[in-house]
C-alpha cells in the first residue's frame, strides 16, 4: 500500500499531469485490473490525509494551495528541523528550514505540508517554513526507557526524537518496571504546547539485558522480523520442486571456473566470478554470475510481496533481518561451492588496457568451485599460494588474473574521475559469550576491491544495454552536486593546505581525496565532500552517478537483498526471453522512492546499534585513555574519532581548562588566548573517557594530555 500511495503521489505530482479520473489514473500508472481494488483504498486513505482532492468530474488532483511543499521532516538534537521535499519530475527541491515553535507536532520522518515564510536572500541560506498539518505518520511506535513520577508511568524515549519524557499512563502498566525499554503507541504526539501521551504495548525487558538493545532498535525502525505463512510455503515448495540436473533454458557453465569471495560471516553468496585471458591477443573475458532470484519469486508472489515491502535486507550486528526467508536466501539462491545454482550471467570482454568491447547475457547455472573469505585471498595474494592454506594451482593463476585485471579496470575508472570516498566502517569485536569486546575499521584492501570492480563492471553493462533497448528501469541514481556547495568543499580544503583552483573539476576532488587519503585528516576530508554531494537514490530518471563518474548505472549484483537489483533481473530476463523489457515509469518512480527509503531505514538502524553497543561497552570503562584524531571543529569544542575504536566523541570547550579558547573557522582550530596552544582539524590528542549517554547515544571526552602549543596560524606546512 505504501509504495502504490507513493505511486499515484509522483504521478499527479509531475508537471505535465492533466487531472484524471481514477480509472484513467490507474491505466496511466500500468496498474491491471486485480489491483485496482488496493489502487482505490489507497486513493481513499490518501483523500482522508487530505493529500489529495476530487475535482470537477471527479478528477484526482494534487493538494497544496500556493506557497506549500509537501515533504518529509527530520528534527535535530537542537529542536530545529528540516523538510526536504519531495520530488517533483524527479527532481528534489532545497530542504526548509523549520524553526522547533513551527514545527507543530511533527517528529522525524513525518510526511508533513509546509508553507514557506520567507525565502532566502543569499544563495548560502536556506528558506524558512512553518508545518501547516502533518500528512502521514512515519510511525506512531517508539522505544525508550520506563521510570515512573508523581504517580505517573513515563517512557524516556531513545535518541533525541523528542525533548521530553512521555507519558504512558497508569504506574506498572503492562507490568513494566521502572529502568526496563519498552514499546509505546503515541496517542497524541508532542508539540511545542503540549508534552504528548503515549500507552504502552510491550515491554522488551530491562536494560542492558542481553538482546534488548538488538529488539529495542528493530522495534525503533519498525523493522519487519517474521516471514508471513505463505511467503515461507512458497519457499518451500521451491525448494522441493528444485532439481540440480533442470538446466532446461539455461547455458550451463557449471564446468567453468569461478569462485564466491565475500565477508568470512557471510551467510549468502549472491555473486561469482570467473576470469580468462586469451594468451595470443591478451584479451579478457570477465563473466560475473548473479543469483537468479527472480526465478523462485515471480512478480505477484507471496516471496514478491514481501521482498517488495521490505525492498532490503537489514544486516545488524549478530543478526540479519532478509528479504528473502532463509530457505531463498541462505540455500536455493546462495551460490554454494559445489552445488549447482542458477544465475543470472554477463559475460564482459575487454581488451588488454581494460577497454570494454562487448558483453552477452544469459541466464545460466554454475557450480562454484570454493568460497573465498577477503582474507584468505588477501594472504594468497600477499603471500602466495604456499603452506597449509595453499589452494589447487589453476585457482591461485585465476586469483592472480583476476587482480591484474581489476587494477587495470580500477585504473581506467580513475582516469575517467571516478571519485574513492574513504569513509570508516565500523566493525564489533566479541567474546565467546557475545559481548562486545572492542571492535575495529573494516579493511578496504585488494581483496575488496577486485570484487568491487568486477560488480561496478557489470553493473554499468547491464544498465547501458537497458538503456540502448530504450526501456525504463530503476537506475542507481547520484545527481550532479549543487555548485554552491562544492565551492565550499573547496574553500574547506585550501583551508587545510591543499591545492584547489578556482576553476577545479572532478579531477582537482579526486587529487585532493587521494592527497588526504593517508594523513590524518582523512575521514574529515572524505566526509565533507560526502555532505556536499547529494544523496545516492533509486529512480528511473536518466541523471548518471557522479561519484563514480558513470553514464550508466544500475545495481544488478544483490537481488538476494536489494529489491532494485531483483527489478533489474526480471527485465534481464524478459529481454532473454522476447527481446523485449518493458515497464512503467510512474510505477517505477513510486518504488524507487520506497527503497530508497528504506534503504536508508536500514543503514540508519545499522549505525545506531553499532554505536549503541560500542557505547555500552566504553560506559563500563569511564577513564579509559585513547588516543582520537580531531574530525571536526566547532565554537563549542570538537569532535575526536577513536584510532583504534570506531567511535567518535565530544570534547567541548568548557572541559579545556587551562585555558581561555576561542574558534577561529579559517584554520578550523581552537586557540588557546594565552598559551596558544591549538586543536585543530587532524591533531592527534590523548582523551579520556568521562561519559557515556545511552538514551542520547552521545559520548563526552576530556583532554587528558594537552596538545603541543603551537605558533597561532602555524598550520602542518603542506
Amino acid at each position: 500500500m505504501a509504495d502504490l500511495s507513493e505511486l499515484i503521489l509522483a504521478t499527479i505530482s509531475r508537471a505535465n499531469y492533466a487531472p484524471l479520473k481514477p480509472k484513467a489514473l490507474a491505466r496511466k500508472i500500468g496498474l491491471t485490473s486485480p489491483r485496482y481494488a488496493e489502487f482505490r483504498k489507497a486513493l481513499r486513505k490518501l483523500a482522508n490525509e487530505g493529500r489529495i482532492e476530487y475535482g470537477k468530474n471527479h478528477t484526482v488532483r494534487p493538494v497544496g494551495p500556493h506557497g506549500t511543499v509537501t515533504g518529509t521532516y527530520r528534527r535535530t538534537g537542537t529542536g530545529v528541523g528540516f523538510v526536504r521535499p519531495h520530488p517533483i519530475d524527479g527532481k528534489v527541491g532545497v530542504e526548509i528550514r523549520i524553526a522547533e515553535d513551527d514545527s507543530s507536532d511533527a517528529a522525524t520522518g513525518d510526511i508533513v505540508l509546509v508553507k514557506v515564510t520567507r525565502k532566502p536572500n543569499r544563495p548560502d541560506l536556506l528558506p524558512l517554513g512553518q508545518i501547516v498539518r502533518v500528512l502521514e505518520r512515519s510511525t506512531r511506535q517508539f522505544v525508550g526507557t520506563y521510570f515512573e513520577r508523581d504517580g505517573k508511568g513515563m517512557v524516556r524515549v531513545d535518541g533525541t526524537v523528542f525533548s521530553h519524557s512521555i507519558e504512558v499512563g497508569d504506574p506498572g502498566a503492562k507490568n513494566a518496571r521502572p529502568g526496563d525499554k519498552v514499546v509505546f503507541e503515541m496517542v497524541r504526539f508532542p508539540s511545542p504546547e503540549d508534552r504528548g501521551e503515549g500507552v504502552l504495548t510491550e515491554v522488551l525487558g530491562p536494560h542492558g539485558q542481553p538482546g534488548v538493545d538488538t529488539l529495542s532498535i528493530i522495534r525503533a525502525y519498525g523493522l519487519p522480523e517474521e516471514f508471513p505463512p505463505d511467503a515461507l510455503e512458497e519457499a518451500r515448495l521451491a525448494v522441493e520442486a528444485f532439481r540440480e540436473e533442470d538446466l532446461e533454458g539455461r547455458v550451463d557453465f557449471t564446468q567453468d571456473l569461478v569462485i564466491t569471495i565475500d565477508p568470512a560471516d557471510a551467510r549468502d553468496f549472491d555473486d561469482a566470478v570467473g576470469v580468462q585471458r586469451d594468451p595470443k591477443t591478451g584479451h579478457w573475458e570477465l563473466a560475473v554470475h548473479i543469483a537468479d532470484v527472480s526465478h523462485f519469486a515471480p512478480p505477484g508472489s507471496a516471496l514478491d510481496r514481501e521482498a517488495r515491502q521490505r525492498a532490503t535486507s537489514v544486516y545488524l550486528p549478530q543478526r540479519v533481518l532478509p528479504m528473502f526467508p532463509e530457505l531463498i536466501s541462505n540455500h536455493l539462491a546462495s551460490l554454494q561451492p559445489g552445488k549447482v545454482r542458477y544465475v543470472k550471467s554477463a559475460i564482459l570482454s575487454f581488451t588488454p588496457d581494460g577497454k570494454r568491447t562487448g558483453v552477452r547475457f544469459a541466464n545460466g547455472a554454475i557450480r562454484s568451485r570454493q568460497r573465498f573469505s577477503y582474507e584468505q585471498v588477501l594472504a594468497l595474494l600477499e603471500q602466495g599460494n604456499v603452506g597449509d592454506k595453499a589452494v589447487a594451482p589453476e585457482i591461485y593463476e585465476l586469483l592472480l588474473r583476476m587482480r591484474e585485471l581489476a587494477m587495470i579496470l580500477r585504473q581506467r575508472r580513475r582516469e575517467r574521475g571516478s571519485l574513492e570516498l574513504h569513509m570508516p566502517e565500523a566493525e564489533l569485536e566479541y567474546d565467546a559469550d557475545g559481548r562486545v569486546i572492542g571492535g575495529h575499521f573494516r579493511a578496504h584492501d585488494i581483496s575488496h576491491q577486485i570484487i568491487e570492480e568486477f560488480m561496478l563492471a557489470a553493473n554499468e553493462a547491464v544498465a547501458e544495454h537497458l538503456d540502448e533497448l530504450d526501456v525504463p528501469f530503476l537506475r542507481r541514481v547520484h545527481p550532479d552536486p549543487d555548485p554552491f556547495r562544492l565551492a565550499a568543499f573547496a574553500d574547506f580544503a585550501r583551508s587545510l593546505g591543499y591545492k584547489m583552483p578556482t576553476d577545479f573539476d572532478r579531477f582537482a576532488l579526486q587529487q585532493v581525496l587521494e592527497q588526504s587519503a593517508t594523513r590524518p585528516e582523512v575521514y574529515a576530508v572524505h566526509y565533507a565532500l560526502l555532505r556536499s554531494l547529494k544523496q545516492a537514490v533509486y529512480s528511473p530518471n536518466d541523471e548518471g552517478h557522479y561519484a563514480l563518474a558513470s553514464t550508466h548505472y544500475c545495481h544488478f549484483t544483490s537481488p538476494i537483498r536489494r529489491y532494485p537489483d531483483l527489478t533489474i533481473h526480471r527485465q534481464l530476463g524478459q529481454w532473454l526471453k522476447s527481446k523485449k523489457a518493458g515497464a512503467s515509469y510512474p510505477e517505477l518512480v513510486g518504488l524507487g522512492e520506497h527503497c530508497s527509503k528504506m534503504e536508508r531505514r536500514a543503514e540508519a538502524a545499522e549505525r545506531e546499534l553499532i554505536r549503541l553497543k560500542l557505547l555500552t561497552y566504553l560506559s563500563e570503562r569511564i577513564g579509559e585513555e585513547m588516543e582520537v584524531i580531531i574530525t571536526g571543529v566547532a565554537d563549542y569544542g570538537f569532535f575526536g574519532q577513536a584510532e583504534k575504536l570506531p567511535v567518535e566523541g565530544l570534547v567541548h570547550i568548557s572541559t579545556l581548562s587551562d585555558d581561555y579558547y576561542y574558534y577561529e573557522e579559517a584554520t578550523h582550530s581552537l586557540i588557546g588566548s594565552r598559551t596558544k596552544r591549538t586543536y585543530q582539524l587532524g591533531d592527534r590528542v590523548a582523551v579520556e573517557v568521562v561519559r557515556v549517554d545511552l538514551q542520547r547515544r552521545q559520548l563526552d571526552f576530556r583532554v587528558s594530555r594537552p596538545s603541543k602549543t603551537k605558533t597561532q596560524g602555524f598550520g602542518r606546512g603542506r
